[in-house]
């Protein structure tokens, strides 16, 4: 096996193997563009390298020094210089490059190969001294903070310090003696921090810089980016070794990141920053303000040219928004990565369409191209224009979104503040990788430098998080903990703040905000706006193409109302225990505290009225679709006051000698009823089991509604659902009951009524024994929340947040099962239900009504298994809608290929 690839050995479908990054150079290197030669070292020398470590084995895998020699004598025969010669030194990068882009997870090494001698080599074939010592100082503080792990801090303090005594904000003022002092200050901090001196062979340097990136696949921030995006764990990351170009020669050269359409709002039209006498790392990172592609042609015009013809040939070739890095060495363009760009939801929508129209792909890749995360996110409020409001700032709109909320200073304050409930607005003078955690935490990201393609940008867009960058007129003070406004106010710590990162506007308070033109799209209104039009065109024909039928989780009729207008095809869940809150909750007592069967007959004749009209209002707003009714699930102590509150108001009531029965009389009730776990105790089934009764009168109310409805020609559909059974006798018992009150309406209004009656499939036990349930239901939907719940053995409200994180830290969970579904034990109990209920009923109707329904990943799981719906909350059916029809479209896509 080799460990080891030149570039002109891939290509952009090698991306298992080489990494994005990797795959990417290669294709651009057969493509014929002017890429910098060099080789990657693959994703499975990665993943052997981190076994021999957790191994206790150490080293590196066999075969790889020999083969990285190789391919290094190839470089410098080819570039006709050798690694760190001191007389004309071959320098190198070292980059990751993981399948999935990590933006700024995995830091790079500029400059390899120098060192005190060969700087002098570089200084004398460049004719220019402190570009030289420039690129030394650069080497020692990133090979400083990424391979030797010295605080990323010490470096910046030692350069600010530097500057200040020059009375300067640039390092472009820095003098060739101002840089040598540098220099030697940034070695004796390594030396310092880590008791050796700077190594100063190149290929140690090299081969150290390789390791690092290996391990830094498994740095907290990178599994804590992994965790967010879901992106494996066991995939590791390629190496890139490139030779170097320098856009720091100079103002005849530079450093730039552009993108062959606006990242942020879909725009047709090139954008990117560009940094005159810079390294890549300068322009990502922000630590100077850049200048547009257009300013560039004014710059360079011959590089522009020849950037925009490139960035035109890419996009057509990957037939896609490409992201782009390159640099410009004394007047001559070189191309150093290419990817399929990172881009906001609003962007994502609005470049799929725009593709189909300019006949780049089809309509099928354009919804392909989108996800429901994305229409998620774009679902969000955004502030309302019409609200006064007060301007602090302009910045770039980076990342779109409404973000409100108090203003923090670090990471480690976001992530204390947002754990216990507090918005907060992460504020820096530009972010890097340490930063991610707070950025994590924040409803939204402000700095006061960089562009669209710095860290902060491309992070929070790849995050879906609001972000503004670029805020010159702000003068960040993270020690202090504050911001000035110039010629304006503070804003210090714990002050509320919007932003806006549609506008790039920086507000001061709190902004009220507004519904988002998709939900009033959805909502019904006609907009003259082409986000909406894009969002329903690729909404259509995801519709069109898909199999799988979305219901809504609904239990009023506003809800159920909303539901339709959004695309919902009938309620597959409508919750009745909902209905029995409030005013209603002192019927359910009388019901339970009833001495006879006259007090049960009566509270339950108080009851009926009020069901019949809430199955009547339900019914009427889905008019015509299926209405799944739950009866009634939780155990009847909910519904009466706490025992320990009720204990002390009887106690204190008695030693004062006033006796209050009806208290006393509740207390013998709520003791009686009390459970040390009430969800696996008396609930659904066998509450209806012991209070025939209740399960009885909401049979009859569903009835008496839909012959109500059926009077005033309407067209209901109801369906009567019996939760929590684990026994097809359970369901026998409770359906003839059901049976004959639905034979008693139909007697007494004369009419024919098809009422189907199936169960909640939410016990394990009740999955495998599917077959024999399916002789008596009509139809199954599975309760992926309690099935979750029983599966693991854990209540959700108990455990989320006590052991979820260590969970998440050992990688037991990438994501909470009850945010999407655990496939693998819960789906396979669905898959074995859903195939035994079958094989006793082949038509069987099958559908689920957790709030997976609604989760992306676990719609494609559903419709993989052949379910015949899901179902979720109203805001959640677009989204069913659009993943459905990608799970077919995919399925469709591979098949194909």
């Amino acid at each position: 096996m080799a460990w080891v690839y030149e570039f002109s050995e891939g290509s952009k479908d090698q991306k298992d193997l080489l990494g994005g990054k990797g795959a990417n150079l290669a294709e651009m290197t057969n493509l014929g563009l002017p890429v910098p030669p060099g080789f990657t070292i693959s994703t499975e020398t990665c993943r052997a390298y981190l076994a021999l470590q957790e191994s206790g084995e150490g080293g590196e895998p066999d075969g790889l020094a020999e083969e990285v020699t190789e391919h290094l004598e190839r470089l410098e025969s080819a570039m006709g210089r050798r690694l760190g010669d001191a007389g004309d030194p071959l320098l190198v990068s070292v980059r990751s490059g993981a399948k999935f882009s990590m933006p700024g997870m995995m830091e790079t090494v500029l400059n390899v190969g120098l060192n005190d001698e060969s700087v002098g080599g570089l200084a004398a074939r460049s004719s220019d001294e402190r570009f030289a010592l420039d690129s030394y100082r650069r080497l020692l503080q990133m090979f400083g903070q990424t391979v030797l792990h010295v605080d990323g801090e010490l470096f910046a303090e030692a350069l600010d310090e530097t500057k200040r005594a020059l009375g300067t904000e640039s390092d472009l003022d820095l003098g060739a003696d101002d840089l040598r002092a540098l220099v030697e200050r940034f070695k004796a901090i390594i030396e310092e921090e880590t008791g050796d001196e700077f190594p100063q062979d190149p290929r140690e340097q090299m081969d150290l810089a390789i390791r690092a990136v290996f391990e830094s696949w498994n740095t907290d921030r990178a599994r804590l980016y992994r965790r967010q995006e879901r992106i494996p764990e066991d995939l590791g990351t390629a190496v890139n070794v490139q030779a170097m170009v320098f856009g720091n020669f100079g103002m005849d050269s530079g450093s730039g990141v552009a993108f062959t359409r606006d990242p942020a709002s879909g725009e047709q039209g090139v954008y990117g920053d560009y940094l005159q006498n810079a390294q890549g790392e300068d322009v990502v990172a922000g630590i100077r303000n850049t200048v547009t592609l257009a300013d560039m042609a004014e710059i360079d015009r011959r590089s522009h040219d020849d950037l925009l013809d490139i960035m035109t040939r890419l996009e057509r070739h990957y037939r896609d928004m490409c992201d782009i890095e390159f640099t410009v060495e004394r007047g001559k363009l070189w191309m150093l990565q290419t990817r399929v760009g990172k881009r906001t939801p609003e962007a994502a929508f609005r470049i799929a369409v725009h593709m189909v129209d300019e006949g780049l792909i089809q309509m099928d890749e354009a919804v392909l191209r989108v996800t429901g995360d994305q229409l998620a996110q774009l679902m969000f409020p955004r502030f309302d224009a019409t609200s006064e409001r007060t301007l602090l700032a302009q910045g770039m709109n980076a990342s779109p979104g409404a973000a409100v909320g108090r203003c923090v200073f670090d990471s480690d304050t976001a992530v204390e503040w947002a754990a216990r409930g507090e918005d907060v607005i992460l504020v820096r003078k530009e972010t890097n990788p340490d930063d991610l955690r707070g950025m994590v935490a924040a409803r939204g990201i402000l700095t006061s430098r960089g562009g669209k393609t710095s860290h902060a940008a491309v992070v929070a867009r790849g995050m879906g998080r609001t972000c503004v960058c670029g805020a010159e007129s702000l003068d960040v003070d993270t020690k202090a903990k504050e911001f000035r406004v110039r010629d304006g106010e503070t804003v210090r710590e714990g002050d509320v703040i919007s932003i806006d990162g549609t506008t790039g506007e920086v507000f001061a308070g709190a902004v009220p905000v507004a519904d988002s033109v998709v939900v009033r799209h959805f909502e019904g209104e006609k907009l003259d706006d082409d986000l909406a039009h894009a969002v329903a065109r690729i909404m259509a024909h995801a519709d069109g193409a898909r199999r799988l039928r979305v219901r809504t989780n609904a239990d009023t009729p506003e809800d159920a109302a909303r539901a339709r207008r959004f695309g919902a095809q009938g309620i597959g869940l409508c919750r009745t225990e909902h209905m029995f809150l409030g005013e209603r909750r002192e019927l359910v007592e009388k019901l339970i505290v009833a001495e006879d069967e006259a007090g049960v007959e009566g509270a339950l004749a108080a009851l009926l009225p009020l069901q019949r009209q809430d199955f009547t209002e339900i019914l009427e707003a889905m008019d015509g679709l299926p209405v799944t009714i739950r009866l009634l699930d939780p155990p009847l102590h909910e519904f009466l006051p706490d025992l320990t509150d009720l204990s002390v108001e009887v106690a204190l009531a008695e030693e004062r000698g006033q006796v209050d029965q009806r208290a006393a009389t509740l207390l013998t009730h709520v003791r009686r009823l009390h459970e040390q776990n009430p969800m696996l105790g008396l609930r659904g089934v066998r509450l209806g089991i012991q209070i025939p009764g209740l399960f009885l009168m909401q049979a009859r109310a569903m009835a008496e509604a839909a012959a109500d409805r059926m009077a005033v020609h309407g067209t209901p559909r109801p369906e009567i659902m019996v939760p929590l059974v684990a026994s097809v006798r359970e369901l026998e018992i409770v359906r003839a009951d059901i049976e004959r009150v639905i034979a008693e309406v139909e007697e007494d209004r004369g009419i024919k009524l098809d009422i189907a009656i199936g169960t909640m499939i939410e016990l394990p036990r009740a999955a495998f024994l599917a077959d024999r349930i399916a002789k008596r239901a009509d139809f199954f939907s599975f309760g992926t929340n309690d099935l979750t719940q029983m599966a693991w053995g854990f209540s959700r409200d108990d455990v989320e947040s006590s052991f979820f994180s260590r969970y998440f830290e050992h990688g037991i969970f990438d994501v909470s099962p009850f945010e999407s579904l655990d496939q693998r034990g819960v789906g396979g109990m669905v898959e074995m239900g859903t195939t035994k209920g079958r094989e006793t009923k082949p038509d069987l109707k099958v559908g689920v009504c957790g709030e997976h329904g609604g989760d992306p990943r676990s719609v494609h799981f559903f419709d993989d298994v052949g379910l015949n719906y899901v179902s979720c909350s109203p805001f959640r059916v677009p989204v069913a809608r659009l993943e459905a029809g990608r799970s077919v479209l995919g399925k469709r896509d591979s098949e194909e290929r």
